[in-house]
């Protein structure tokens, strides 16, 4: 009888070190969905700078969610601009048109978890060495990855009311 759990999605090679860029930021992989029974990914930005905004997008397979350790985090999720600081927790479910940015003076660090698991692979598809200097993505190979993985990128995002 195989005890061995099933996974969906395929299995991401995290680099040897851990670390790695994805859209420039530094970039950690704690949980793949070898590790999580395909339950969910987590990803660590250690780093964030101030002005860092991810595009808005909708995620079709996952929920997205955000935990804030270090730094500001302004959040659109379905329209609403949200401040976020230390400690906050910020639910993005699958479907609904969100993204984020870092605000304040200071980088953010912050976590990103994803259930079920997958949205890591669409990470490591666009992962680049840590000595590759930050610079902004290329949106086309960006889009064609992110539609692979059940992601619409919709625009950059919208701007926060004064």
């Amino acid at each position: 009888m195989n005890t061995q759990p099933s996974i969906s999605a395929p299995s991401p090679v995290v680099p040897e070190n851990g670390a790695f860029r994805f859209l420039g930021l530094s970039t950690l992989i704690h949980a793949a969905a070898q590790a999580t029974n395909g339950a969910y990914g987590l990803v660590e930005h250690p780093s964030v700078p101030p002005g860092f905004a991810s595009p808005y997008h909708v995620h079709h397979r996952e929920d997205e969610a955000f935990y804030v350790i270090e730094g500001e985090l302004a959040v659109i999720l379905n329209g609403q601009w949200k401040h976020f600081g230390p400690g906050a927790y910020v639910f993005g479910p699958r479907g609904i048109p969100h993204g984020f940015k870092i605000v304040g003076e200071s980088p953010a660090r912050i976590l990103i978890l994803c259930a079920p698991a997958g949205f890591e692979n669409f990470v490591l598809e666009l992962a680049q060495p840590l000595d590759v200097p930050p610079a902004p993505p290329d949106m086309e190979k960006m889009i064609a990855a992110a539609a692979r993985a059940g992601i619409d990128i919709l625009a950059p995002l919208p701007e926060e009311p004064a």
